[in-house]
């Protein structure tokens, strides 16, 4: 097994596991506030140190890590369930207007990005966690759909599928049977992939407001409440920082690692 694959996989569960150990138990509540113990440094007490509102840093990580996971996993899978059957239908209608409409409107979309979004729809609606879920699950949408037609493009030409058609299938019942299951390992990929970039987008879209609210915790807003505080106390940015980059790290090396290892190419030149 490749060493990025092991890296990954453990810095992704180890976010997975903080997000998931928060639904039940942090060392201390987020919402409690101890302005006499604000901005201390990492101690037996608090192990990463306090904000400037007194409260334990290690939690508010915990809780921001469920936060990002979850906007960016309910993002990713509405990219998912819309992208890949408008891919698969491109496909099935190559050279077709259907086609034709299906990626001029994923070309409308990617003019626009998740930050664009985000702020037409908080203008709209207000900013939330749910409004960034929107924003990044919108954008997600012509990534996923492109992939998918990229990767059926190539199988509706194989001898099987000519089969399939000969023997009566449809396009809708080919697409589900057979060109779906042999494009669901880079549709594994690109959605790790495309989780990573959604706990990225989430940060920054809480960092400058248009994401979760308070109480709701979230790596994005702790930096962005830090960032007056670096000089005096730097172990109220660093922290936060360091998990968003430790946790998008591990989820591109562990999509990097399930691409070589899914890749039959990858596999034979490793043989």
């Amino acid at each position: 097994m490749r060493p990025q694959l092991i890296l990954g996989a453990v810095l992704a569960l180890a976010a997975l596991l903080a997000a998931g150990l928060s639904l039940v138990w942090t060392p201390y509540d987020i919402g409690a506030l101890n302005i006499a113990a604000k901005l201390q440094g990492p101690s037996a007490a608090h192990w990463l140190g306090t904000d400037h509102f007194g409260r334990d840093i290690g939690s508010m990580l915990m809780s921001g890590a469920r936060t990002s996971i979850a906007v960016a996993l309910v993002a990713v899978g509405i990219g998912m369930a819309v992208g890949v059957p408008l891919g698969l239908i491109a496909a099935a209608r190559a050279g077709g207007w259907l086609e034709e409409v299906i990626m001029r409107g994923n070309d409308l979309i990617f003019a626009f990005p998740s930050l664009v979004i985000a702020i037409l729809i908080t203008a709209v609606f207000g900013p939330s966690a749910l409004n960034a879920i929107l924003a990044i699950g919108i954008f997600n949408i012509p990534v996923f759909a492109r992939v998918a037609r990229g990767g059926a493009l190539g199988l509706w030409t194989l001898d099987y599928i000519r089969a399939a058609r000969v023997a009566g299938k449809g396009a809708a019942r080919i697409s589900a049977e057979h060109i779906l299951p042999n494009i669901a390992n880079i549709l594994i990929v690109q959605g790790t992939i495309q989780f990573s970039l959604g706990i990225l987008a989430e940060a920054g879209l809480s960092y400058v407001g248009l994401g979760a609210q308070p109480p709701t915790a979230s790596w994005g807003r702790m930096l962005a409440e830090a960032q007056t505080m670096v000089t005096l106390a730097p172990h109220v940015a660093l922290f936060p920082g360091l998990a968003i980059v430790l946790t998008v790290l591990g989820l591109n090396l562990l999509g990097d690692g399930l691409r070589d290892a899914l890749d039959p190419r990858s596999r034979g030149r490793r043989a």
